[in-house]
């Protein structure tokens, strides 16, 4: 996707927030199940997909493997080819913006005897490919990108691949999803073993479509074993609402006076539900109401309220992957509680779409408020609600986290707060502006 002129966008305060929030369907889940779907035999309906650019490219890359994907109201439909049934792409896979996209893409495709050139938007090229290429040529793929493992890049797939076992040396579901992806196509067990366990929607859909696979606990860490080779049962997938989409209406009811939003048919895998946790932890109130299960996936109806008497936390190191994408936001209710809130053991956020450390810090600070930062930490200290000046323009680095936490810290800010840019939210949250409006926010372009 070419992303056109820049289109700012102004979040200034408004009355209560209420109503009810239908946020998009889940990224993570979406992705998987188009690609899934595609290495099944047979026809696959999915409802609730997150039509997202993201999503959709990886919907055109499936197509050009020799899947059909087609829409039937609502409905999504996948005509795959079976494991080991991919064929070569035509032309080159233009994956947009998306890491998740293109990772697990370059994972289905590797174990399968012929080559595919990746590429993306000018913010997917700088991203390090070598984590997920490292693992893949232990199956026998051979990749030849730019300077630093960077897209576009050319993978050249095994022809006769061999399983493989593979400790991930960096918590993420991204690599250890790319490695049972290519597992798929070879003979033999795949092994990935990680230390820190990580979201683990792969897992709970490759069970659904009926491959055979074990996770235990090891003095390792978490194994995950994957008997190569299965016939994969098309399925009728309900997509659960995506979690780090509800993060944005219900961290704004809790810090936008006399709020009251509720946010139905939310996924709380716990793999992805720290944010939740930690809101709760602050003094939230933040509650569940009717929990289910939908799709192997747990899932509930979230009520946030405006939350006045939050305090500052050190927020549990270990529940970092559980959160990653929610520090930005959940930096924005800590600038309005009470006290210092600490985030540790997140290195990881310094090789997102952008730097987020820094572009959230930089941002915060230039609306006024205190922030630390070091390689692998920051701090932000709150001053209680409406404490928050504002007044800046924020530069968001192409950075579609960004540019949402900072909107949302405009509707609670004394003065309205600016992106620089609102066109990246497109990638993850088409609806995100009419959806805050439709609750009561005001934004103007």
């Amino acid at each position: 996707m070419s992303h056109g002129p820049a289109t700012p966008l102004t979040a200034t305060a408004s009355g209560p927030l209420t109503g009810e929030a239908h946020v998009p369907g889940d990224k993570s889940i979406s992705h998987r199940s188009l690609i899934l779907g595609a290495m099944a035999v047979g026809e696959t309906r999915v409802t609730g997909l997150l039509e997202g650019q993201d999503v959709l490219d990886t919907g055109r890359a499936m197509q050009a493997f020799g899947a059909r994907v087609t829409k039937d109201g609502d409905t999504w439909v996948v005509n795959g080819v079976g494991v080991g049934g991919l064929m070569e792409p035509d032309d080159v896979i233009d994956c947009g913006n998306s890491g998740t996209g293109v990772r697990l893409l370059m994972g289905a495709a590797a174990t399968h005897g012929f080559s595919v050139t990746y590429t993306g938007d000018a913010s997917l090229r700088k991203r390090p490919m070598a984590r997920v290429t490292d693992p893949l040529a232990l199956f026998g793929a051979v990749a030849h990108g730019r300077s630093g493992g960077r897209l576009p890049m050319t993978v050249v797939g095994a022809p006769e691949p061999v399983p493989v076992r593979y400790a991930t040396p960096v918590a993420s579901a991204q690599v250890k999803s790319a490695v049972l992806l290519a597992g798929l196509n070879a003979p033999g067990e795949t092994v990935v073993v990680e230390r820190e366990a990580t979201r683990d929607h792969s897992e709970r859909m490759l069970r659904g479509f009926g491959a055979q696979i074990e996770t235990r606990e090891t003095r390792e860490g978490r194994e995950i074993t994957l008997v190569g080779r299965p016939e994969l049962r098309p399925q009728t997938i309900v997509v659960p609402r995506d979690p780090s989409s509800a993060a944005f209406p219900v961290c704004a009811a809790l810090i936008v006076p006399g709020s009251d939003v509720l946010v139905p048919n939310i996924g709380l895998n716990p793999t992805r539900a720290g944010l939740f946790e930690t809101l709760r932890d602050m003094g939230a109130d933040l509650t569940y109401e009717n929990p289910r299960q939908e799709g192997g996936e747990p899932v509930a109806d979230l009520r946030a309220r405006f939350s006045p008497d939050m305090k500052g936390i050190e927020v549990p190191p270990e529940r970092a992957a559980s959160m990653i994408d929610e520090y930005p936001v959940l930096s924005v209710v800590a600038a309005n509680a009470e006290g210092t809130t600490v985030m540790r053991g997140v290195a990881e956020l310094r090789v997102k779409e952008c730097d987020r450390i820094d572009a959230m810090a930089t941002g915060l600070r230039a609306c006024g408020v205190t922030v630390r930062d070091g390689a692998d930490w920051w701090e932000v200290d709150g001053r209680g609600p409406g404490c928050v000046k504002g007044g800046a323009t924020v530069a968001v680095h192409l950075d579609h986290r960004i540019a949402m936490s900072f909107l949302c810290a405009g509707m609670a800010a004394q003065v309205g707060i600016t992106v620089d840019d609102a066109g990246p939210i497109l990638t993850s949250f088409p609806i995100f502006r009419s959806l805050m409006e439709e609750l009561g926010a005001v934004f103007t372009s």
